[in-house]
């Protein structure tokens, strides 16, 4: 078995849509496992559609669904559910990303798969779980992170919730939490123990996560908007604009990589104000302080500053736009084009998971 495929010779059944359970059963495809995802025979998965589409699909469809098969079936159908009962027999894990109570409307739910397969893996991904006060209800990843207590930390100084371009809820509640269930769930059936039900509640997964302000609540002293250690209380962590309208990430949380950083910048006087020395994180010296930052990085562009911050180590580098990530250096063992059946060359990033021999 090649290091690359730990997962070969696990068979998954997909009948997820969108991003969170697409993108899980992507990575379980990418690290080697038979990935079947179903659709119903209409509209099928909604994300098809859900953008530009140049010939047939999305390239939001295309982006979450490399390396599966493809196959239709109406699960309303009593000889089309049987060929998905008898599939079940031979899989391994089956995802699912209904509402509650669906598959047992359709008569496929956890109690008829197990005694069909006692070693599936069933992976059953929803907004806020199969059980509690809100499982009924629809949700999209703006409410789980709102719910979460995350939305309201993501913002300005005005105190405005910003929407991040990273579903926190889809990817980190969704996607990954359900790899790490699914997962550790094999692993458990491969030590000789029966399958389960791994219910993935997104919004849990964010809370269980949302751990810089959880330990503000626990200290006393939850941070206003933008003024925590890590939201842009402390100049020494940061984003700057430049001369030509770019920004510079700084994040010289540390006191050896903030000094670094002010030898950079040529202001040796400033070493001495940190939050590791007494500067209080959001207060007023934090914030002459910042203002100087402000100053200084419009003085340059950000080809300017990344030179002369490329052989400093102190955690400072430019904001790239997504164009130029895909062709930095960086990535490029994980970025490739690839050619898609209808809808020509794209844009994939690959597994970031390296396995080694």
């Amino acid at each position: 078995m090649p290091p690359d495929q730990p997962l070969r010779g696990i068979r998954v059944l997909d009948l997820t849509r969108l991003l969170p359970g697409p993108v899980a059963t992507m990575h379980l495809a990418d690290m080697g496992a038979e990935v079947i995802k179903i659709e119903d025979p209409g509209a099928g998965d909604y994300a098809r559609s859900m953008g530009p589409v140049r010939n047939q699909v999305s390239q939001f469809f295309v982006a979450v669904n490399r390396g599966k098969q493809l196959l239709r079936l109406d699960l309303k159908d009593a000889a089309q559910r049987a060929q998905l009962l008898a599939m079940v027999e031979q899989a391994d894990v089956l995802v699912e990303s209904f509402r509650p109570g669906v598959m047992d409307k359709l008569g496929l739910g956890w109690r008829v798969l197990k005694q069909r397969n006692p070693r599936l893996v069933m992976c059953a991904i929803s907004g806020y779980g199969q059980q509690g006060p809100l499982a009924q209800q629809a949700g999209h990843d703006i409410n789980y992170i709102g719910y979460a207590g995350m939305l309201a930390q993501n913002c300005a100084s005005d105190g405005v919730p910003v929407l991040p371009n990273l579903q926190i809820g889809d990817l980190l509640g969704g996607a990954q939490a359900a790899l790490q269930g699914i997962l550790a769930a094999l692993v458990a059936v491969k030590m000789g123990g029966a399958g389960r039900l791994v219910d993935i509640s997104m919004t849990a997964t964010v809370m269980a996560h949302n751990i810089m302000p959880l330990v503000a609540v626990n200290n006393g002293a939850p941070a206003g908007a933008g003024a925590d250690l890590l939201t842009g209380g402390v100049p020494c962590y940061s984003v700057y604009r430049t001369a030509d309208g770019r920004y510079m990430a700084v994040g010289a949380l540390e006191l050896k990589f903030w000094q670094t950083c002010c030898d950079v910048l040529q202001r040796p006087d400033l070493k001495q104000r940190h939050w590791q020395l007494g500067q209080q994180v959001g207060g007023a010296d934090a914030m002459a302080v910042k203002a100087e930052l402000i100053e200084l990085f419009a003085r340059r562009t950000l080809a300017e500053w990344s030179a002369s911050f490329a052989a400093a180590d102190c955690c400072v580098t430019p904001v790239l736009s997504t164009e130029e990530a895909l062709q930095h250096p960086l990535f490029a063992t994980l970025v490739s084009q690839r050619e898609h059946p209808s809808e020509g060359l794209y844009w994939s990033v690959g597994q970031p998971v390296q396995f080694h021999g």
